[in-house]
Order: structure tokens, then C-alpha cells, then sequence
């Protein structure tokens, strides 16, 4: 997870016209001191109270910006209605309009409310940080009937819309991290934002009750590939292509919560470089046989490391299960990197964690490395080892009742090792 509040801007395309602009938070403040540096016009900001780690409790924060009529608040109105989350709350700009002097209204009609002279963005500014902060706040309201437009909209549009679109919105498009084409018909666009923010509430919730469960950053890129091995449909190689690119990436993120030293070297230029020194005393152990999958990512970040095997396999319908183990003799020696892609019910893991402790292994000395985590498994693993560390690249949303992860990947050993139907 990102250490710092970040910004996810979305753009809606008119249905007529070119992509619009994102708007990035973070240059408000800078930007409010000049009129054409203002906020884009008819920007609407949604807000949801969740933090990326348990110490940063900072809101994240989504800005929706676009052209007049391209399908913001559609959009926003169907991604709250998706969630049905009282954390997650929508504050609009068009609430910050400025109130019109005696002058102004008497040409009413000729007043540019387009311009982001219009609003009151050092207003919407202190709403912003104000949320930011973690504080209540009450958003302003206009009323539109005491300042409505011209009734002919089509020189409105000419001689205020247009102009201020391509004065004030068109180039912050550069600032934008998604552009969503079609508005509110976009749905798989829509979907995505809504999990994406789904996965934020989760992880916020489950990172916060557990300190050593760490989410990888999630990016676009992660979705992406999630959504790629996810897919019922995809063939066995982009499966196995796209499985291995974000184990590499979970491997890597796990490396980086084991113990250093410091270390001095000498440069090609003569120069001394002050660094630090791997953990050398470590091996993997993957639970057979979907763990396996994640051996070669691991060979190739740590050079001849030596990788134990855990197979745990249930024996007829009275509930005992078989264990066979081959793990390095001095095992209690090392760190462990556990290796399973699912966590879903956690029954398994917690049994091949018992069975490393009591070959020496300190319990702080494991990292659990998988893909996917059900919050049951999570719960479950966390509240039996708290001193043990868990690192996924995704918190899906639950279990079903035959106990997989929904919604899940399926049975991964089998769609990874073509074993599958």
C-alpha cells in the first residue's frame, strides 16, 4: 500500500466530443491563486474516508472532472449506489458557486458560470482539506433557480461552454490517471472503479486490525493482471505469463520485511557507497502443490535459495489430515518465505505454520506470501500467529459456502499446471 493519501483521477468523454480532464488534488492550493489556473470546470470530487495503511488515516480521495453533459454525477451517483458504504460520500462543485454581487445580477444572463472565476475554490479548497483531515464538514448549497441560465442553450453553449472547456478543462488532461469514454453507459469502467474502491475499504479495515498484514500498492497495471488471471476464458499461457509477473511482484514486496545490515563498498569511481546487506539466512517452503507455483519467481529474486515442501492432505471424510514435509535441516536457523497464491479458510496455512514452529522456526521469522487472501483466512492465520506477516497483492471480498474465495481465481494449481478441465 501506498505511505502517503493519493489521488485517482477519472475522466468522462462526452458522447459528442474528445476525452476530458483529470484534476490532481494535490495542485489546488498552488493553482488557486490564479482565475485560469483554477479547478477544471464542472469538476465533481467523490471522498471516501479510508486510509492506505494503518498509520496514514488520511482520506482517499477520487476526482472526477469533465465537459458539461459528459456523465460525471451519473457516473458518481451509480458508483454510491454500488456501494452502499456511508464512508464513501460526493461532494460537488457545483455547490461552490460563489455568490453574485448586486452588479452581477443584473446582467445575469450575460454572467459566465462556466469560468472558474464563478466558484469559490478557496471554499471547496478548505472543504477538501477539511475531509482530508478526517473532520465533518458542511458543503454549501446554490440555489439555481435565483441565478438560471439563458433559455437558449445553444448560444450559452457557444459563447460560454465551449470556450471555457478548452480554455480551463481540455489541457489538465494530461493529469489523468483513467479515461472513461461513454459516462454512465460505460459499465465495465464503472464496475472497475467501484471494486477498486471496495478493495480499498477492505484493506483499510483488515490492515488497521492486523498491523503485519501488508497489501502490495495497487495500481492499474495489478488490476489489470488481476482481471486477466481472473477470467474464466483466458488460455493457460497469458494464465501462467500473467500469475508469474505478480508473484514476482509479491516475492519482492516480501523480501523488503526481512532484516538488513549495513554495508560500506567501493565504487568503480573510488568512491565508498553506504548500503545494506541482504538477509542470507533464508529459504522458501511452498505448500504442495499450488505453492510450487511460486518457486521460479522466488529462484529468480534470491540466487540458489533452498525451498522446503509442505503437503497437507486430507484423509478420508473424518477430518484428519496427512502432513509430509522436506524442509532444510537448520531451518530454525533461517527466515521463511511460506508460499501458498490463496489464502481462503487459513485451516491449511495454520497448519504448515504450527508444523514450522515446531521444527525452531520463531513465528516472527515467517512471511506469508500469496496472490489472493479471503478476510476469513486472514482473520483466521492473524489472530492464531499475530507475530507472523502476511503479504497479498489482493483482499478479495469473502468465502462462499463450499468455502472458495469469491470471486476468486478458481482452483490456481490446477489452471497453472494444466491440470484443470
Amino acid at each position: 500500500m501506498p505511505e502517503e493519501t493519493t489521488a485517482i483521477d477519472y475522466v468522462m468523454e462526452a458522447a459528442s466530443g474528445p476525452h476530458f480532464s483529470g484534476l490532481r488534488l494535490d495542485g489546488l492550493r498552488s493553482a488557486a491563486s490564479s482565475p485560469r489556473a483554477s479547478a477544471p470546470l464542472t469538476s465533481a470530487f467523490s471522498f471516501s474516508t479510508v486510509s492506505d495503511s494503518a498509520a496514514h488515516k488520511q482520506p482517499f480521495v477520487i476526482g472526477v472532472s469533465g465537459g458539461t453533459a459528459s456523465g460525471k454525477t451519473t457516473v458518481c451517483d451509480m458508483i454510491i449506489q454500488q456501494l452502499h458504504d456511508h464512508r464513501v460520500v460526493l461532494v460537488n462543485q457545483d455547490s461552490f458557486y460563489r455568490g453574485l454581487t448586486p452588479e452581477e445580477l443584473k446582467h445575469v444572463h450575460e454572467y459566465n458560470f462556466d469560468h472558474p472565476d464563478a466558484f469559490d475554490t478557496e471554499q471547496l479548497l478548505e472543504c477538501v482539506e477539511t475531509l482530508r483531515s478526517g473532520q465533518s464538514v458542511h458543503v454549501p448549497m446554490y440555489d439555481f433557480k435565483t441565478h438560471q441560465r439563458c433559455s437558449d442553450s445553444f448560444r450559452q453553449y457557444a459563447k460560454f461552454v465551449k470556450p471555457a472547456f478548452e480554455d480551463f478543462v481540455l489541457p489538465s488532461k494530461k493529469y489523468a490517471d483513467v479515461i472513461i469514454p461513454r459516462g454512465g453507459d460505460n459499465h465495465v469502467a464503472i464496475d472497475l472503479i467501484v471494486q477498486h474502491i471496495r478493495t480499498k475499504l477492505g484493506q483499510h479495515d483488515l490492515c488497521k486490525i492486523y498491523p503485519n498484514v501488508y497489501v502490495i500498492q495497487s495500481t492499474f497495471q495489478i488490476r489489470g493482471m488481476h482481471t486477466l488471471i481472473r477470467d474464466r476464458d483466458i488460455s493457460k499461457h497469458d494464465f501462467v505469463f500473467y500469475s508469474d509477473r505478480l508473484i514476482r511482484l509479491v516475492v519482492e514486496h516480501g523480501l523488503g520485511h526481512l532484516p538488513f545490515t549495513e554495508k560500506q563498498i567501493v565504487t568503480p569511481t573510488g568512491s565508498v557507497y553506504t548500503g545494506v546487506d541482504f538477509c542470507k539466512k533464508l529459504c522458501g517452503v511452498s505448500i504442495v502443490r499450488s505453492g510450487e507455483s511460486m518457486e521460479n519467481a522466488l529462484r529468480a529474486c534470491c540466487k540458489g535459495i533452498k525451498i522446503g515442501k509442505i503437503l497437507i492432505h486430507r484423509d478420508g471424510d473424518n477430518g484428519k489430515q496427512l502432513i509430509y514435509e522436506k524442509l532444510p535441516k537448520d531451518i530454525c536457523e533461517r527466515h521463511v518465505l511460506l508460499l501458498d497464491p490463496v489464502l481462503a479458510t487459513g485451516n491449511s496455512a495454520n497448519q504448515a505454520i504450527e508444523l514450522l514452529i515446531q521444527k525452531g522456526v520463531p513465528e516472527s521469522h515467517i512471511i506469508f506470501l500469496n496472490l489472493i487472501s479471503a478476510p476469513e483466512g486472514i482473520h483466521c492465520v492473524s489472530k492464531r500467529f499475530p507475530s507472523l506477516k502476511i503479504v497479498t497483492s489482493e483482499i478479495d471480498v469473502a468465502l462462499n459456502e463450499e468455502f472458495r474465495v469469491i470471486p476468486g481465481m478458481g482452483e490456481f494449481g490446477d489452471r497453472y499446471f494444466g491440470t484443470d478441465d
